[in-house]
């Protein structure tokens, strides 16, 4: 353990604090200036509609990218090798079904939240209020992955073993993360993202360079290099199963991941909304092209990342460091280019949670402030800007939930945790918006029941997996109250989200043929998509 101490010890708290303080700085600069023209709720939710295909793109990527992105997944195939590699492919294909089935459809369907599609053809409130509490859990899981994600880092960087100076930094975390979506919106939080997309892609990429430049430019000496490091087990680098091959119950648990990657992004809320900030449908699909190729590039880097990691710095050491997994890529950073490279990563890593988490707190605090309380609570007899205060006044909530979720999921691994909200995201929202995009006989009640059961069913299953308590790095220590065998609940909550849809669907009589029709004609047109979104 003596090359961890020199490890942490060898960095310099001044400086990365240092780095990351002239992030935020700037940032902030940013964030105020655009929030000079954040003036209606079309501003504040959807950045005016004003951001062009290209920008939206790489913004896309840089809520996407998130610690899971970095932090995780490099952690995951420094320490399991091939089967760590898996989320990154899960993660990529999970685009294509974005980008072929709800990217331009929702762009002309909706105006600024998930709500708005489901509204446009079935009963107001109860799908409003059912869309809001979806978003709201949804997020709340994805933002204790980020959380996580800064708990660690700090953990390493200033070497802090504490759990409760952990916590302060994961408080601070949020309280900066709340300043950036009250003053900024939309914008703002669009313009840091695509600041910190830029910053994580050309890291990546130095770091990329300068790993296979140690090994003569060879992916075989690398891949070398990671399997001699690692020992006796080193063969199993580079081979499937290491993780999820051991057992039958394994190898469920990852055709339960991959499910659960592949189908979640075109149900995160996050993701859905950033669809709203662009003018036309058209613009709506160039931004997913683009996030396609930023975030295909950056999953490509983290391959070598990854076993860079393993091969320069060791997974004993990694497993073994504050942080855990999750300290992969600063643990790297440090191996190649001292404290000051360290810093920088680190600053970028930090940019990555906070931009990802203002993503998260802007749409979860839009939706319940547009959804629930603007046409559920108030039945549409409101004003933008009474919206927007109350808008506000939720990301403030959300942020201090967040902050003591974060403090408990404190040394998760963070793609494990985002793998989770993936799940509930298409065990609950994404039956509902391909029924109501594509099933004419689709009523009210089957969105009801696809919500509510495919949220039930995935959280009750994440309750009691070994993810929880009773696994081999559970949330909840000294305890076992597990019953489900898998950590991920995808491979039944999924399927039960799409039966429930069917079954609540064709128990109903209700039925609207004229707006479905409608409906269709707008999503697929965008016919009439430009006044409705227009404030």
């Amino acid at each position: 353990m003596t090359v961890l101490a020199q490890g942490v010890e060898g960095n310099n708290p001044v400086l990365n604090i240092s780095i990351f303080g002239a992030f935020v700085v700037v940032t902030l600069v940013v964030v105020f200036r655009a929030s000079r023209n954040t003036k209606s709720a079309a501003d504040y939710y959807a950045g005016g509609r004003a951001f062009t295909g290209p920008q939206n793109g790489v913004a896309i990527a840089g809520d996407y990218l998130s610690a899971a992105s970095f932090l995780g997944i490099a952690g995951a195939i420094a320490v399991n090798g091939y089967d760590g590699f898996l989320y990154s492919i899960g993660f990529l294909v999970a685009w294509l079904v974005a980008l072929l089935l709800v990217a331009e459809l929702l762009r002309n369907t909706g105006k600024f939240t998930m709500g708005d599609v489901l509204a446009f053809r079935l009963r107001q409130r109860p799908v409003r209020a059912a869309a809001a509490t979806s978003t709201l859990i949804v997020s709340f899981f994805y933002l204790l992955a980020q959380m996580a994600g800064a708990g660690g880092l700090v953990a390493l960087l200033l070497g802090i073993s504490d759990t409760g100076m952990q916590a302060l930094v994961i408080a601070a975390v949020g309280v900066i993360m709340i300043v950036y979506v009250l003053v900024g919106g939309m914008k703002g939080t669009t313009w840091v993202q695509i600041i910190k997309a830029a910053l994580l892609i050309v890291g990546g990429v130095v770091m990329t360079v300068w790993v296979l430049a140690k090994f003569g430019f060879n992916p075989s000496a690398l891949l070398q290099g990671a399997v001699d490091k690692a020992g006796a087990l080193g063969e199993q680098l580079l081979a499937p199963g290491k993780q999820y091959g051991k057992t039958e119950t394994s190898k469920l648990d990852f055709l339960s991941l991959g499910i659960a990657l592949v189908l979640g992004t075109a149900g995160l809320p996050h993701v859905l909304m950033r669809f709203y900030t662009v003018p036309t449908a058209k613009e709506a699909r160039r931004s997913v092209v683009w996030a396609i190729g930023l975030i295909g590039l950056f999953y490509l880097l983290t391959l070598v990342l990854g076993y860079g990691a393993g091969a320069l710095v060791g997974p004993d050491v990694i497993a073994g460091a504050p942080g855990g997994v999750n300290s992969a890529a600063p643990l790297l950073a440090q191996a190649l280019g001292g404290p000051v490279l360290l810093g920088i990563i680190a600053a970028i890593a930090f940019a990555t949670i906070l931009a990802v988490v203002a993503g998260l707190t802007i749409t979860a605090s839009a939706s319940f402030a547009h959804d629930v309380y603007a046409n559920v609570l108030r039945k549409g007899r409101t004003t933008p800007e009474k919206e927007v205060r109350v808008a506000r006044i939720t990301a403030v909530v959300i942020g201090a939930v967040a902050i003591g979720g974060g403090i408990l999921a404190n040394g998760q691994n963070v793609a494990f945790l985002v793998a989770l909200a993936f799940a509930v995201a298409a065990s609950a929202n994404l039956p509902t918006i391909l029924y109501s995009l594509f099933w004419k006989r689709f009523n009210t009640s089957g969105a009801l029941w696809s919500i509510y059961g495919g949220l039930v069913s995935a959280i009750v299953l994440i309750i009691f997996s070994p993810a929880v308590s009773g696994g081999p790095k559970p949330m909840i220590e000294g305890v076992d109250f597990h019953w489900f065998p898998l950590e991920n609940p995808g491979l039944v909550s999924i399927p039960l989200g799409f039966l429930l849809g069917w079954l609540g669907t064709v128990l109903s009589k209700e039925k609207d043929d004229a707006k479905h029709a409608e409906m269709e004609v707008r999503a697929l047109t965008g016919v009439g998509a430009e006044k409705a979104t227009s404030h």
